[in-house]
């Protein structure tokens, strides 16, 4: 029997696991940490972060399997795939690090998408790249670097995303996978599937910024080099494959290969996305090539800044009741006695509200300065309202992204899966039901980016062919169906949930620049 092991590098924790060539689980690990926030609207991380998380991550799983009397040459392949990395790592001509990774949840770069909107041909970059302008993207991070952080822009020699710099220590060789690449932004161009020299001249970013080695996600990248086999366990030369951008991977691991197919993962974000032939910036989403068969198929997708972030937030700022009643008990976990609460709520949460723009917000608003909000609050009203709302308005927040979609997608299936710690709420999955209309299917198994990372590295190596690939190594469960008389009173809820934004842009935007 041969094995692989899969990672995720995320943006709270890192995931690794490692599987036979049939998906069979046979270790796995995860490692927290949390991003850098100095100022508002910023996210930051060092990248020693992240290597630390995947060295623990593997060398746990290998001992495991060592333990479990697996032969070390028998795991034939290491694919690691990680948050979108923003504006990527800038390393200097030795491939250190210059300044912390600027990751996908940063928003200082409003003044550099301000500079683009005035001194660039808009059309023409939303047709080369299918990505539109927002401080989401990596090359306005860049930009923001070049402005704010000259020295480090003179030095840099690369803008590197997570897994791919930790596949360069790992192997010595620079390569960027095209889901990476294409999740840029402003200077990939989608069709050629290649960097764009055109886009990268009109933004004022030197091409040699940007890795020769463009590779498709399945490819291997290299061997391990000998430096790590004692910190791994991994023999040297164990093959090295690419991996991508971890929505595209959960969506790969949950068997999404062929247009029309559609996941929702949510997780500190939310991103929903489908697989399709041709973009249209136009719509407000984003568009990556997908990471199978991603020459020819394109990953498009949107999504909501803090969706279990804003969980959290509810969680840590005003539970801290449960937060001690669950240390009370063995494995006790807040969230069950919040969704015990909330559940007794009616759909609507009587009448309250939620925007979940607490870091701004990405598709399709495109607005760094949205904040959130709460509005209907009454006296009537409890703790369990108000996180019944948190619930249902990032599930609003996913509606408003699928309703985007329709408007390029060439066909969408009439069931949604489901991936991500959202999965493990029964509640919120009945939410998403019935704001959305589509029966929920979540995966049986609880992986997600990693296990897509794991069939890749299969892939990779030849220990399952292309055909096998495409159903993926997990079972899809039903765990809702839509309610008719919820989902009637969700239509009107919905209505007003896209009223509230434009309604309260003005008022967001006075008091971000007060």
């Amino acid at each position: 029997m041969n094995y692989v092991v899969g990672v995720d590098i995320g943006t709270q924790s890192t995931k690794a696991l490692l599987v036979d060539e049939h998906g069979a689980i046979v270790a796995q690990r995860a490692s927290a940490y949390q991003p850098d926030t100095p100022k508002p609207l910023w996210a930051e991380q060092w990248p020693a972060v992240w290597l630390k998380a995947v060295v623990e991550c593997v060398a746990a799983c290998v001992s495991d399997a060592k333990a479990a009397g697996i032969a070390v040459g028998s795991i034939k392949a290491l694919c690691v795939s990680s948050l979108y990395g923003g504006s990527g790592i800038p390393v200097d001509t030795d491939m250190r690090p210059l300044a912390p990774c600027l990751i996908w949840m940063d928003r200082r770069a409003t003044a550099q998408v301000d500079w683009v909107r005035e001194n660039v041909d808009l059309e023409r970059l939303y047709t080369i790249t299918g990505n539109g302008v927002d401080s989401y993207y990596g090359y306005t991070k860049m930009l923001w670097l070049r402005e704010n952080e000259p020295d480090v822009w003179a030095h840099t020699r690369y803008f590197l995303p997570p897994n791919a710099y930790v596949i360069y220590l790992l192997t010595g060789e620079v390569a960027v996978d095209h889901s990476s690449a294409g999740n840029i932004g402003g200077v990939y161009d989608i069709a050629r599937r290649d960097w764009s020299d055109e886009a990268l001249d009109m933004l004022g970013i030197p091409a040699t910024m940007m890795p020769e080695r463009l590779v498709e996600s399945s490819e291997v990248v290299g061997g391990l080099l000998s430096q790590w086999t004692e910190q791994l366990g991994l023999e040297a030369g164990t093959a090295v494959v690419a991996g991508g951008v971890d929505a595209a991977m959960a969506t790969f691991a949950a068997g999404v290969t062929r247009a029309g197919q559609h996941v929702a993962m949510i997780g500190t974000s939310m991103c929903w996305g489908y697989i399709n032939q041709r973009v249209d910036a136009r719509h407000g989403l984003i568009s990556m090539p997908h990471v199978f068969n991603g020459q020819h198929d394109i990953y498009v997708f949107g999504g909501a800044i803090t969706a279990g972030a804003s969980v959290t937030w509810y969680r840590e700022q005003f539970c801290h009741a449960e937060i001690e009643a669950a240390r009370a008990t063995p494995h006790g976990d807040p969230h069950r006695l919040l969704e015990a609460s909330a559940a007794q709520v009616p759909a609507g949460a009587d009448g309250v509200l939620f925007l979940p723009y607490l870091m701004g917000e990405r598709s399709p608003v495109w607005d760094a300065q949205a904040s959130g909000a709460f509005v209907g609050l009454s006296l009537f009203h409890t703790r369990a309202h108000l996180y019944r709302a948190v619930l249902e308005g990032v599930t609003f927040a996913l509606r408003h992204n699928i309703e985007a979609g329709r408007k390029g997608a060439q066909s969408l299936d009439d069931r949604l899966i489901v991936v991500g710690g959202a999965a493990h709420s029964d509640l919120w999955m009945q939410i998403i039901a019935d704001v959305t209309g589509y029966p929920v299917y979540t995966i049986e198994q609880d992986v997600e980016a990693a296990m897509g990372a794991a069939l890749l590295a299969a892939l990779g190596v030849g220990l399952v062919s292309r055909e096998a690939a495409q159903g993926g190594w997990v079972t899809l469960v039903e765990r809702a169906q839509p309610d008719a008389q919820r989902m009637a009173l969700y239509e009107q809820r919905f209505g007003a949930y896209v009223d509230l934004y434009p309604a309260l842009k003005p008022v967001m935007h006075r008091l971000h620049t007060s």
